[in-house]
């Protein structure tokens, strides 16, 4: 099976639908780039997360209105992720709503954005992981988490602020006539939130787990996301001993010992990246050394929920290094490291020239070594831009390496900056 067809069959778990979790409890999947859980209640309706766009959220408004009329009286963020967020609008259709979240809660959306910082490279960064701008179906085939054809009309446009800040880790609440608790959980984002209903024992896990090994660093650019943390927190979502698995991303897990199986897998293998690169980085090997070093074993490896589509091993690996050593990986050689021009051309002289240089570079996309064409066509680049056997050499290479991902983000990644290398951006 080629990476596309791994990635088409991954789709799977974002298929539109609506899953019926328990009486009267219901799970969007599909309709966009995060899931909606929608609990009926005796004199309304709690919605959990709201999804990225005003379109995506009228679509699942459009389906809840299938199965009741009854208003909307509640909101759950269970982060602030934007994908979570922003359609709570639509949900709330002119009615006064409860919107719970995090006493932490703090989102892109309500006014960081004018602190100084690298908001430009960001929203630069968050397109090319995602593919914003490749053709759904044949370009961009998913985004990890969620599907590629959804809807972006009104992205980001229909945030409300929550009204209802929880203090506590654990606290209990009954809205609608339904009892459920709220617990702290942070992984992917500090201000995380779970939900859990008793009577039928599902459990909203947010963001904490989904079908793909965690994204504990997105390409995009984050700060470090605590890996001891989301394993404790994965600790406490087995905790709740529960029947149905609900995530943020991805589809429903029905039945105890699954839940209990998936949860334990993933906890597993959080916990296993954490102490292998431990032990390399006391033996003193750096990011590049400790990529090769640190593998899941077998038992883990083989678990269709902890396949690379969205997070990787890799990356985490560097990130749990920088997270707790910072950028410095222990070789003075690059306490003070050439600039990047002076270092290409070095390396030119060192091959004989620029020409001689491009004329390796050839030769690696001729041999298919293309991660070493494309490291290559970037010095030859830093110094002569305009080199048009490297632009045509970097871009078959990075279309050749999108095409071995399995992974959505690296995909998407690559075929994007082809694609704006292709139009001389």
């Amino acid at each position: 099976m080629t990476a596309v067809d791994m990635l088409r069959a991954h789709s799977a778990e974002f298929e539109k639908r609506i899953y019926e979790l328990a009486p009267n409890t219901y799970l969007a999947v599909g309709f966009a780039a995060s899931n909606v859980g929608i609990i009926v209640g005796d004199d309304g309706v709690i919605v959990i997360d709201t999804t990225e766009s005003t379109r995506a959220a009228e679509n699942v408004l459009a389906e809840l209105r299938a199965i009741t009329q009854k208003t909307v009286k509640t909101i759950i963020y269970t982060h602030s992720h934007r994908d979570h967020i922003s359609g709570s609008t639509v949900f709330a259709d002119g009615h006064q709503v409860e919107i719970i979240a995090h006493h932490a809660f703090s989102s892109d959306l309500v006014g960081r954005s004018d602190r100084p910082g690298p908001h430009k490279i960001l929203q630069a960064r968050t397109a090319w992981q995602f593919g914003i701008g490749l053709e759904d179906g044949t370009e961009r085939i998913n985004i990890g988490i969620g599907p590629s054809d959804r809807p972006i009309e009104g992205l980001g446009q229909g945030y409300l602020a929550p009204n209802t800040l929880i203090e506590a880790d654990n606290q209990t609440l009954t809205r609608c006539g339904v009892t459920f608790q709220l617990a702290f959980a942070p992984g992917e984002c500090a201000d995380n939130l779970v939900v859990f209903v008793p009577k039928h024992r599902v459990l909203f896990s947010a963001d904490n787990f989904y079908a793909s090994f965690p994204n504990l660093y997105a390409i995009r650019g984050t700060p470090y996301r605590d890996f001891d943390i989301w394993a404790d927190s994965l600790s406490k979502l087995s905790s709740f001993n529960a029947e149905v698995l609900a995530p943020g991303h991805s589809r429903p897990i029905y039945g105890a010992q699954n839940v209990a199986v998936a949860l334990a897998d993933y906890e597993e293998a959080v916990r296993f990246v954490i102490a292998k690169c431990a032990e390399g980085m006391n033996s003193g090997l750096t990011p590049d050394a400790l990529v090769a070093y640190v593998r899941l074993p077998d038992h883990l490896a083989e678990k269709p929920y902890l396949q690379p589509f969205y997070g990787t091993v890799e990356w985490s690996v560097r990130a749990y290094f920088a997270g707790t050593l910072g950028w410095f990986d222990g070789d003075p050689a690059n306490l003070f490291p050439l600039p990047p021009k002076e270092d290409a051309e070095r390396t030119a002289d060192l091959a004989g020239g620029l020409d001689n240089l491009a004329r390796s570079m050839q030769a690696a996309i001729d041999q298919e070594d293309f991660q070493w064409a494309l490291q290559l066509s970037g010095k030859v680049r830093c110094l002569d831009p305009d080199h048009a056997g490297a632009k045509k050499a970097r871009t078959a290479a990075l279309r050749a390496l999108a095409g071995q991902q399995i992974n959505a983000c690296a995909r998407n990644y690559y075929l994007l900056s082809a694609k704006e290398l292709e139009r001389g951006d």
